[in-house]
């Protein structure tokens, strides 16, 4: 099941925690894959997946985080660095060629990435959203993360600001612009 097809009314950390799941999942299936044009289908789709979920973090979970958890502020200032890292690596794999030696490279160190930062959302994070916030609310979240993932950027802007102003104003316009290129290109973005 697509990510972007769920129903509503399910709890943000259960639909972040598929999220991570399946991104992990594509990035397995690079490392199996020998087609260098599969691979690069793969990473593009792991890519736009990463940037809709990072983004609707940032647009709601995150200003929850803030509100809600203790020491929430520097919980969510570390999860942005450690987006900006992330961003950093996918956009050195989108501009690598899939058979160049430096992609499967770059497709390792994207998943080892993920993996830590989803570690510490699943095992630090989530337990704490769970504790601090009531479940209606949680599925509240839930239905505002998988809506903003409709409509977020596809592609690493690493220069875009972490902020959910900038999400909430310029972010829909982003991804519109991203998704029109997919399609231009014919790039997989799932």
């Amino acid at each position: 099941m697509d990510a972007n097809d769920r129903t509503a009314g399910e709890d943000v950390t259960d639909i972040l925690t598929t999220d991570h799941r399946q991104m992990l999942e594509l990035l397995a299936e690079i490392e199996q894959s020998t087609d260098p044009e599969r691979r690069r289908d793969l990473a593009d789709t792991v890519i736009a997946e990463v940037m809709r979920h990072a983004i609707a973090e940032e647009m709601f979970v995150y200003p929850a985080m803030e509100e809600h958890v203790p020491n929430g502020r520097e919980e969510v200032e570390h999860d942005k660095q450690e987006h900006d890292e992330i961003v950093q690596v996918m956009k050195k794999l989108e501009d690598v060629d899939a058979e160049d030696p430096r992609f499967m490279e770059l497709a390792r160190e994207l998943e080892a990435q993920l993996r830590h930062h989803a570690d510490d959302e699943e095992s630090e994070q989530f337990p704490k959203l769970r504790e601090h916030i009531p479940h209606d609310e949680r599925v509240q979240l839930g239905d505002k993360v998988q809506n903003a993932k409709k409509v977020a950027p596809t592609r690493p802007h690493p220069h875009a600001p972490h902020s959910e102003l900038f999400h909430k104003a310029v972010g829909p316009g982003v991804g519109m612009v991203d998704r029109l290129l997919d399609k231009l290109t014919g790039r997989h973005t799932g």
